[in-house]
């Protein structure tokens, strides 16, 4: 069984940065693209960030120039950075990760979310 737990989240003011971690347990498995998506209640949860194998990434537009994802291949995680938050970036953030698995194949994994509020 893998999973994705997920930590650095919380309040902060507007202009203000986050770093959202994410980390993968379990045994035998090997994870391929990784990535961040928020959900505002009431709305779908939407892509910030991807990541693949090989570090190519790909950002929303509403946080390009101004979040930084990045990955620790050997730590299985996969880390967010956030710089210059404002209101709007107010969410539940998830992470997500797709992952090989010997007895599942491939599958999409998410974490538990984070809270991120940012205040004006």
């Amino acid at each position: 069984q893998v999973q994705l737990v997920e930590s650095g989240g919380g309040l902060v003011q507007a202009g203000g940065s986050l770093r959202l971690s994410c980390a993968a347990s379990g045994s035998r498995f090997s994870i391929r693209n990784m990535g961040w998506y928020r959900q505002v209640s009431g709305n779908e949860r939407e892509l910030v960030a991807q990541i693949t194998i090989s570090d190519s990434t790909n950002y929303a537009d509403s946080v390009s120039g101004r979040f930084t994802i990045s990955r620790d291949n050997a730590k299985n995680a996969v880390y967010l950075q956030m710089n210059s938050l404002k209101p709007e970036d107010t969410a539940v953030y998830y992470c997500n990760a797709v992952i090989y698995t010997g007895y599942s194949g491939v599958a999409s994994y998410w974490g538990q979310g984070t809270q991120v509020t940012v205040s004006s």
